[in-house]
């Protein structure tokens, strides 16, 4: 159960972060084709960083919760 309430507690501050990312990214004044970038690259960086987290495999080992 303990780590249930740990993998939720991170999945809710990554989601936080990724969100005040997503939220500074059309706050600034970028030209389209950069913006859509960006926000390309965010969603798959929170995309492999979630994975990586909840399975337990590379490329951020320190986040592994599943030993």
């Amino acid at each position: 159960m303990e780590s249930l309430l740990s993998i939720l507690i991170t999945v809710i501050v990554l989601g936080l972060v990724f969100y005040l990312l997503y939220w500074m990214l059309g706050q600034i004044p970028l030209p389209e084709p950069f913006k859509v970038v960006a926000l390309v690259l965010l969603g798959l960086f929170a995309v492999i960083v979630l994975l990586s987290l909840l399975f337990g495999w590379a490329p951020f080992p320190h986040l592994r919760l599943m030993r």
